[in-house]
């Protein structure tokens, strides 16, 4: 796959899972990773690219300022594991519920290099106004 896009629907069970839309999982057949990600959404990592965000993460810790230490160590104890069942599902830590408040709903988004899953009203505040550069609101000069 070149890249992740799409916008899917999808609702956490009551233990907590969450479907993985069958265009991206032939990706995660060895697992994924799932860290918490910019503007209040967790990331859903492949297995490679998890491995080179560790590496950039590791190059921030390592810049010599107390913040990116702080930033690394953040985002390092707030990533897991995940395997996914026959069905495509994943459990999501409670961690990481909080996190981006999934709570019922999520709306999982290609982007690009990794998967984003986001709580639907955090999304249309945070995210979707940039919707407007398409429609014409905003045009490069």
């Amino acid at each position: 796959m070149l890249g992740f896009v799409g916008r899917f629907e999808h609702s956490l069970d009551a233990k907590g899972r969450l479907i993985l839309p069958a265009r991206f999982r032939p990706e995660f057949e060895r697992g994924g990773h799932l860290t918490q990600h910019y503007e209040g959404c967790v990331a859903l990592w492949t297995p490679g690219e998890f491995a080179r965000q560790l590496a950039d993460m590791l190059d921030v810790a390592r810049s010599g300022s107390a913040e990116n230490r702080n930033r690394a160590r953040v985002w390092a104890s707030g990533a897991s594991d995940v395997e996914f069942d026959r069905q495509g599902r994943f459990a999501l830590p409670a961690s990481a519920r909080a996190f981006a408040d999934l709570t019922a709903d999520v709306l999982v988004i290609g982007s690009i290099d990794r998967i984003e899953l986001w709580n639907p009203t955090r999304f249309s505040e945070r995210v979707a106004p940039a919707e407007d550069f398409f429609n014409g609101g905003d045009s490069p000069t």
